[in-house]
C-alpha cells in the first residue's frame, strides 16, 4: 500500500507555513529533483528563500498574485514555492500560450508581478528547461481571490476556463495521493513527463513527490529512448507518469533493455485504446495504470494496476454520483473564478460534462466520454466514444478522434501503415453500419492540447487534414 503520512489542515485555513510543513520538510540531503543535476531538499529551500527576496524587491506583497509564465524548470519550481511561502497566489500560464492569450489573462487576473523566462524557450522535445527568470512589476493590487493557484483549463473541447484552488484543496489532494495503492513512495523515482503547469504534473508529480520524498526525474528529452534511459539510470523503483501520447513514445523503442526497476506507467487525460495498452504491457511487462481527473478537482479515480480497465475506482475522499447519465463530483465551492455558473456547479456538486456509469455492487466508475458525444444518425443514437474505442481496437491505430460533421467522421493516427479500405473492412465486422464513420482521415499526428489531450475542435481537425 502507499504510505499514509497525511498532513492535517489546521482549522479552516492554511497560512504560508503549509509550504514548509507539507512540501519542504525533511532531511536536507534528500533528493527532490534529478535533472541530472541533483537538487536536494536543502538546496531547494535555499532557492525558494532567494526567490522570495527577489519577488519582494519586484513589488510582490503577501496577499498579492504572481503570474508565472515559465516552462517546467528549476526556476518554475522555486518561484512557485516562493509565491506560496510568501502568502501569495500563483497564476500559472503555460509558456506556449501566445502573447495575446497571456495579455488577456494578465489583464483579467491583475498580478502584482509577472515572471517570464529570461531567454526564448526553444521548441522541441523537452520536459524540463534550463532557463532563468525575468521579473516585471505589473500592479499594486492584491489578489482578486484567496486561491493559492489559478490555472486555465486546457480547452480541448472549448474555450479555456479560469479555475482556482485553495491551499487546503491542494493539501487535501496531496493527502489523497498518499492513500492510493500503487503510487510511488519514499526513495522511489517518478519519471515525470506531463507539464508541471497543469494539474497532473503539478499535484500528481511535483507536489506529491515533494511531500512523499519521491525523486522527480524529468527525462533529458521527450523521446522513447530518453525515457528508457531515465528509468535505467538508477536501480531504485521507477514509475512513469504521463498521458496516452507518451505511451506511443515508449512503444516506439524497438528493443528496450531489461528494466527490473520499471514498476509501472500511469496515464491520465483520456482513455487508452485497448490495443495500445496491450502492446505496451507486452513490450515492457509492467502494468499500465489509468487515472481520471480534472483541473477543477485533481485526481478523481484510479486503476493503477490495470485490473478494472476501462473502469476506475474513486480516489479516497471523493464522492461521485450520476444524474441523467452525467458524472458529478461533490465540491463544497465552485472552482471557477467570477460568477458561479449553475450549469457547471450548484448545490455542492460539480458537473463534469462526462457521461458515466457507477456499478452499484463495486462502486467502480466507467467513463463513457463527453456528454456531447451522443449524436443522432437517421433517428438512431450513436455514442461517438464507442466508435473511438472500437477504432482503437484495430491493429495499427494509435489514437482516434471521432466527430459529427453532418456525418460521422474519424481522424486517425497510425503506428503502422494500413490502408483505409482495410480498416473500414475490419470496422464493419465490429460496428453496425449506422455507427461507422463515413470518412476516415489518416494524419501523421493528431492535434493535441498543451497537456497532451486530443483536440476535438472541428476547425482545428479540418485544418490538420493534408
Amino acid at each position: 500500500m502507499a504510505m499514509d503520512e497525511s498532513f492535517v489542515v489546521p482549522g479552516n485555513a492554511l497560512g504560508a507555513e503549509w509550504v514548509d510543513d507539507v512540501l519542504l520538510a525533511g532531511p536536507a540531503a534528500d533528493v527532490c529533483l534529478r535533472l541530472p543535476e541533483v537538487i536536494d531538499r536543502g538546496k531547494l529551500r535555499t532557492l525558494v528563500q532567494e526567490r522570495q527576496m527577489e519577488l519582494a524587491r519586484a513589488g510582490f506583497r503577501p496577499g498579492g498574485a504572481v503570474a508565472l509564465r515559465l516552462p517546467p524548470s528549476v526556476a518554475f519550481v522555486a518561484h512557485l514555492l516562493a509565491v506560496w511561502r510568501s502568502g501569495g497566489q500563483a497564476i500559472l500560464l503555460d509558456h506556449r500560450l501566445t502573447d495575446y492569450e497571456v495579455r488577456r489573462a494578465i489583464e483579467r487576473l491583475v498580478p502584482q508581478v509577472v515572471v517570464s523566462a529570461d531567454r526564448p524557450v526553444p521548441a522541441g522535445l523537452r520536459t524540463f528547461h534550463d532557463v532563468g527568470a525575468e521579473l516585471a512589476s505589473y500592479s499594486g493590487h492584491t489578489a482578486n481571490t484567496a486561491h493559492a493557484v489559478v490555472q486555465l483549463s486546457s480547452g480541448s473541447t472549448g474555450p479555456s476556463k479560469v479555475i482556482g484552488r485553495t491551499a487546503e484543496d491542494l493539501v487535501e489532494e496531496i493527502n489523497r495521493y498518499t492513500q492510493i495503492d500503487g503510487v510511488p513512495t519514499k526513495n522511489e523515482r517518478l519519471i515525470l513527463l506531463p507539464s508541471m503547469v497543469h494539474v497532473l504534473g503539478l499535484v500528481g508529480g511535483l507536489l506529491y513527490g515533494l511531500h512523499a520524498g519521491v525523486e522527480l526525474v524529468p527525462p533529458a528529452r521527450l523521446t522513447g529512448d530518453a525515457i528508457v534511459h531515465a528509468i535505467a539510470a538508477e536501480t531504485t523503483p521507477a514509475t512513469v507518469l504521463g498521458v496516452p501520447f507518451h505511451i506511443g513514445l515508449l512503444a516506439s523503442v524497438q528493443q528496450p533493455p531489461w528494466l527490473p526497476q520499471f514498476k509501472r506507467m500511469t496515464t491520465g487525460g483520456e482513455l487508452v485504446p485497448q490495443s495500445v495498452s496491450d502492446a505496451f504491457e507486452q513490450k515492457y511487462g509492467v502494468p499500465l495504470g489509468n487515472m481520471y481527473g480534472m483541473t477543477e478537482v485533481g485526481v478523481i479515480g484510479t486503476d493503477l494496476f490495470g485490473r478494472h480497465r476501462p473502469a476506475i475506482r474513486p480516489a479516497p475522499g471523493i464522492d461521485v454520483r450520476t444524474v441523467d447519465g452525467e458524472l458529478q463530483i461533490a465540491r463544497k465551492e465552485s472552482p471557477y473564478l467570477g460568477l458561479s455558473d449553475p450549469a457547471r456547479w450548484s448545490d455542492g456538486w460539480l458537473r463534469t460534462r462526462d457521461a458515466g456509469v457507477i456499478e452499484p455492487s463495486t462502486g467502480l466508475v466507467s467513463i463513457k466520454g463527453r456528454l456531447d458525444s451522443q449524436v443522432s444518425v437517421g433517428g438512431l443514437k450513436v455514442d461517438l466514444t464507442e466508435v473511438e474505442y472500437t477504432l482503437g481496437t484495430l491493429r495499427g491505430v494509435e489514437a482516434a478522434v471521432v466527430v459529427f460533421d453532418g456525418s460521422i467522421t474519424a481522424y486517425l493516427q497510425l503506428h503502422e501503415r494500413r490502408e483505409t479500405t482495410r480498416l473500414e473492412a475490419e470496422l464493419s465486422q465490429r460496428l453496425a453500419s449506422y455507427k461507422r464513420p463515413r470518412t476516415l482521415h489518416v494524419l501523421d499526428q493528431l492535434p493535441r492540447t498543451t497537456t497532451g489531450k486530443l483536440v476535438r475542435d472541428l476547425t482545428v481537425l479540418r485544418k490538420a487534414v493534408p
